[in-house]
C-alpha cells in the first residue's frame, strides 16, 4: 500500500520535474528570434518578429524569410496558439503581460552585455525549448572558436567605437568585448556606454575608427559622423571599419564580427 502511494506521488510530480518541450514557439524580439532559429527543431518555431528579416539589424535575415513574422501584438501572437512565447526583457512588455493573463507561458530573455552571455542565453532558451543537446553543441563550438580568435598579440592598436549622437561603448559591453577579442585597445576604457565628445575623440587620435553603417534616409543623429573633426581624423590617421548586424545580439554570430575585425586589424598594422 505504501509502495503504491509512493508511485502515485512520483507520477504526480513528474510533469513539474520534466516539463514537456513546447511544440509551438513564437519569438517577439530580434535577438531571441536568432537564438530560437539556431535552436529550434523542425516545425517548432512558428513565428519571429518582423525585425528578424531586416538585414541591417538581423544576422539571420535570410533564414528568417522561412518563418511567418509577427508585429509584437498580443492578439496576433495568441491566435498562433503558442506553447511558449519568447520576448526581450525590455521589449513588448504590455503584450507579454497580456499573453500571460491569457495563460500563455512567456520567457523573458535579457540582452547580452558580454561574450560570456552568449552561452548563457543559448542554455536558457535551449532548456525552455527542450533543445538542451542542440544548445550545448552550439556552446561548445562557440567557445572553441572564440578561444582560437583570442590569440595573444604583441601590440593592440587603439580604436574608438563611435556611433550616432557621439555615443561610444567601453570594455564592459558586448561591442567592447568584441573589440578586445579582435585585438584592439578601446580608447573608451573600462566603462559601459555614454557620450564621447568630439574633442576627446580628436585628442585620443585612435588608429581605427569603427562606426555603424548609416540607415537609409536622413538622420540628424548620424550627422556627427560627417563632422569635419571626424573627417579630418579619418583622413589624417584613422582607418575606418563598420559594425554590422552580427554586432547587435549576443548570438554565435558575434564570432563573425570578431573575425572581420581581426582581419581589419591585421591590415592596418
Amino acid at each position: 500500500m505504501l509502495r503504491r502511494a509512493l508511485i502515485c506521488l512520483l507520477l504526480a510530480a513528474a510533469p513539474a520535474a520534466a516539463q514537456e518541450a513546447p511544440a509551438r514557439v513564437v519569438s517577439m524580439n530580434l535577438c531571441t528570434d536568432q537564438l530560437a532559429m539556431l535552436l529550434a527543431a523542425p516545425g517548432q518555431l512558428v513565428s519571429v518578429s518582423k525585425l528578424a528579416r531586416d538585414p541591417m539589424s538581423s544576422a539571420m535575415a535570410e533564414e528568417a524569410k522561412g518563418y511567418p513574422v509577427n508585429h509584437g501584438q498580443a492578439e496576433e501572437v495568441w491566435l498562433l496558439r503558442p506553447d511558449l512565447v519568447v520576448v526581450g526583457s525590455y521589449t513588448a512588455q504590455a503584450a507579454a503581460q497580456m499573453l500571460e493573463r491569457l495563460g500563455t507561458r512567456v520567457l523573458r530573455v535579457a540582452p547580452a552585455a558580454s561574450l560570456a552571455d552568449v552561452p548563457a542565453r543559448l542554455r536558457t532558451l535551449g532548456e525552455a525549448m527542450g533543445r538542451q543537446k542542440r544548445a550545448e553543441a552550439l556552446i561548445a563550438e562557440f567557445e572553441t572558436r572564440l578561444a582560437a580568435l583570442r590569440a595573444e598579440m604583441d601590440r593592440r592598436p587603439s580604436a574608438a567605437l563611435y556611433y550616432a549622437n557621439g555615443y561610444t561603448t567601453g570594455d564592459q559591453t558586448l561591442a567592447g568585448e568584441i573589440l578586445l577579442a579582435a585585438g584592439f585597445h578601446n580608447i573608451a576604457g573600462a566603462r559601459g556606454g555614454g557620450q564621447l565628445p568630439l574633442e576627446a575623440l580628436a585628442m585620443a587620435e585612435p588608429e581605427a575608427l569603427i562606426t555603424a553603417r548609416p540607415y537609409p534616409g536622413a538622420s540628424r543623429s548620424e550627422e556627427i559622423l560627417m563632422h569635419p573633426v571626424v573627417r579630418q581624423l579619418r583622413a589624417a590617421r584613422a582607418a575606418t571599419a563598420n559594425t554590422g548586424s552580427d554586432w547587435i545580439c549576443g548570438t554565435p554570430h558575434v564570432l563573425g564580427a570578431i573575425e572581420d575585425l581581426s582581419r581589419f586589424r591585421q591590415e592596418i598594422e
